[in-house]
C-alpha cells in the first residue's frame, strides 16, 4: 500500500511537471509569435486581396513560422554545442531580448525586434510577401526563435522536447487561424480590442522575461534558488 502511495504520487507529480512546462512552452513561444499584434501589417499587406488569396498568404506565413522554429528546436541542442554557449547565457540574453519587446507591447506596437518599418513597407510592395517578411521574421522573429532556444535548454526528456514542438505546431495553427480570417477578427476585436490583447501579452512577457534572466543568475549560481 505504501508503495502503491508512493508511486501514485510520483506519477502525479511528473503529470504536473509536464503541465507546466507544456504551459510554459505554448504561452512563450505564442505571446513572441503574436498574431494579433502581426494583425495590421497583415492586413495592409493583403490590402484588395479576395479571401482566398488571403488564406494562401496565411498559410505561407504560418508554414514559415512552423519550419523555422521546429528547425531551431531540433537543432538547438548543437547549435549550443557547436557554438560553446552555455543555457545560463542564452537564459540571461533571451531575457533581455524578450523584455525589449515585451516593453514596446505594453505600448501597443509592435516591436522593431520583430517587425521593422523598412520590412513592413517592404512587405507591402511585395505581390508574395507570405514567407519574408511575414513567417518571418514577422512571426519567427529574434525573440520567438530565442524563446524555443531556451525552452530546448531546459528540455531534459523526449515529453519536453514533443511539448515545445506541439506548442509549435499549436502557435502556427492559431496564426493561421487569426491571419486567415483577419478582416473578421479586426472586425470582431476593433482596433481598441487589438491593443488591450496586445498589451496583455506585453505584461506577461516582460514577467517571462524577467524570469528568464533569474533563472539565469541562479543557473551560474550568482543567486540562490527561490
Amino acid at each position: 500500500m505504501i508503495l502503491d502511495a508512493h508511486s501514485m504520487s510520483l506519477a502525479v507529480l511528473e503529470r504536473s511537471a509536464y503541465v507546466r512546462f507544456s504551459v510554459l512552452a505554448l504561452s512563450s513561444i505564442f505571446f513572441l509569435v503574436d498574431p494579433f499584434a502581426a494583425l495590421p501589417t497583415f492586413l495592409a499587406v493583403t490590402a484588395g486581396d479576395d479571401a482566398g488569396r488571403r488564406r494562401k498568404t496565411a498559410w505561407k506565413a504560418s508554414l514559415t513560422a512552423l519550419v523555422v522554429l521546429s528547425a531551431f528546436a531540433i537543432a538547438g541542442q548543437y547549435i549550443f554545442k557547436m557554438f560553446g554557449i552555455t543555457l545560463p547565457a542564452f537564459e540571461i540574453a533571451g531575457g533581455i531580448i524578450l523584455l525589449l519587446i515585451g516593453l514596446d507591447m505594453l505600448e501597443a506596437k509592435r516591436s522593431p525586434t520583430q517587425e521593422s518599418t523598412e520590412e513592413a513597407t517592404e512587405a507591402r510592395a511585395k505581390e508574395d510577401a507570405g514567407i519574408v517578411p511575414l513567417g518571418i521574421p514577422m512571426l519567427a522573429g529574434p525573440g520567438a526563435i530565442t524563446s524555443v532556444m531556451v525552452l530546448v535548454g531546459q528540455a531534459q526528456t523526449r515529453w519536453q522536447m514533443a511539448a515545445i514542438l506541439i506548442s509549435i505546431f499549436i502557435t502556427a495553427s492559431i496564426c493561421y487561424l487569426v491571419l486567415g480570417n483577419s478582416d473578421k477578427v479586426a472586425r470582431a476585436l476593433g482596433d481598441t480590442g487589438v491593443r488591450i490583447l496586445v498589451r496583455i501579452m506585453g505584461l506577461l512577457l516582460v514577467a517571462l522575461a524577467v524570469q528568464y534572466f533569474v533563472n539565469g543568475l541562479v543557473d551560474l549560481g550568482v543567486i540562490a534558488k527561490p
